[in-house]
């Protein structure tokens, strides 16, 4: 179990120290440091990541994931095709995911009850409702703290979101707060300094920050003001490092660019490959526009699920190829699904009552299909799934502890997951 409260993962410099004394006798330092890096590096390959593809607005699940076409009244124009899982359906409006479908498993039961764009969007990310007096972290900035500490010598943000500025890290501190990508397609702005600022110029600003900084902090014992000061020495360490590099996709082969799409959908999967192959543990990729009230198949056979289905299965694929996919989870959610009932307006309406999510990757098993929701949409017919159990099932995968928990700056206890239950039909 970790605490909040407790100090950051990774060697103390008494340990480091001590540790030094007793290789000096033996190993060289250079022999040493070397061997540091070696193991960093190990610890890198083995370490965990995960890929939240978040649909902003709220996704058609059931012209995706679960379509009903015996239904009558609310069934729509789409038919389902096979896919390379045995037995599992989708949307014939995604036939490149498809193909990748072996990799990957849908939940058809989930009940979220939270209705609201905005309440839905923090249950989603966090596992709590709303609350007045706290502020739940995301999801992604635990991870960050969790993973993150295992990884000190690391020059990227453990936490990186693609397209919007996904959910902050709450009580935890703006250290683990998402590093955001506005646009994969553009350079990061202020990642270097200003054209007539040199390198002797810049240090010199750095220093007089730093005291500053020093200063504050002794005076106020604030722990904003510590959070502020670790972040921005995190991104002079990302500046000054080679890694940078690592969020321009100019170096990637054009027939990769082009299986993945270049819009800021197809763009943002490529780069969350990327970061997550550096050892990357958190990354969010947002695609817009799906709270489809009027003229929900048109936007979504027109101009969501292709540009969808290039991305996801482009990144599903490529992981694969690579050996990624073993060590990185891939979980795909809005927040909630949409009516069954198609309304007036040949759209759908907020539904989180009996909606799909899909995961995968991870060491998770996979081609499987959990739960079920009866022939018009309507309710959960089997094998209901809450978003804790989601939670509980996602911070297995990745390696974190489940009963790990925080303690928030009023005093007060707080799990990552709390009630939740992993499903053991995804991990065994």
């Amino acid at each position: 179990m970790s605490s909040i409260m407790a100090s950051p993962g990774g060697l103390s410099r008494r340990h480091f120290l001590g540790h030094m004394a007793a290789t000096a006798l033996s190993v060289p330092a250079a022999q040493f440091f070397t061997d540091l890096r070696a193991n960093a590096a190990d610890v890198r390959k083995k370490h965990r990541s995960c890929i939240v593809l978040w649909m902003s607005g709220g996704p058609s699940h059931l012209d995706i994931w679960d379509l009903k076409p015996d239904s009558e009244k609310n069934g729509g124009p789409f038919r389902p095709i096979e896919t390379s899982a045995p037995g599992v359906q989708i949307s014939e409006h995604m036939p490149k995911t498809a193909k990748q479908m072996h990799h990957l498993n849908i939940l058809r039961s989930l009940d979220s009850k939270e209705g609201n764009h905005e309440r839905g969007t923090y249950l989603m990310h966090t596992g709590y409702v709303p609350n007045p007096t706290v502020v739940h972290p995301g999801w992604g900035s635990s991870c960050a703290l969790e993973l993150g500490s295992q990884m000190s010598d690391f020059d990227l943000p453990h936490c990186v979101a693609i397209n919007s500025p996904g959910a902050g890290a709450g009580f935890l501190g703006m250290s683990y707060t998402p590093f955001m990508v506005q646009n994969p397609n553009a350079p990061i702005a202020n990642l270097k300094p200003p054209g007539d600022v040199d390198e002797l110029r810049l240090e010199r600003r750095l220093q007089m920050l730093s005291q500053v900084e020093n200063q504050f902090i002794g005076q106020r014992r604030n722990q904003m003001a510590v959070d502020h000061k670790a972040v921005y020495g995190k991104t002079i360490r990302m500046m000054n490092s080679k890694l940078k590099n690592i969020f321009s996709l100019d170096s990637e082969p054009a027939p990769i660019r082009e299986a993945y799409g270049k819009g800021s959908f197809g763009s943002g999967c490529l780069m969350a490959r990327r970061l997550v192959e550096q050892g990357v543990s958190y990354v969010e990729v947002s695609l817009g526009g799906w709270d489809t009230h009027t003229n929900n198949f048109d936007a979504l056979s027109k101009r969501l699920l292709p540009e969808l289905d290039l991305g996801m299965s482009a990144l599903v694929a490529d992981l694969a190829a690579r050996g990624l996919l073993d060590t990185t989870m891939i979980v795909w959610m809005g927040e909630f699904g949409r009516t069954p009932r198609i309304n007036q307006n040949a759209g759908r309406d907020h539904w989180p009552r009996s909606w799909s999510v899909v995961v995968g990757g991870g060491g998770m098993k996979s081609g499987q299909v959990v739960g079920s929701t009866d022939k018009d949409g309507v309710d959960v017919s089997d094998r209901p799934i809450g978003v804790m159990d989601l939670i509980a099932t996602m911070t297995k995968t990745m390696g974190i502890g489940i009963d790990t928990q925080y303690t928030t700056p009023r005093g007060r206890p707080m799990k990552i997951v709390d009630g939740g239950k992993p499903l053991p039909e995804l991990i065994g």
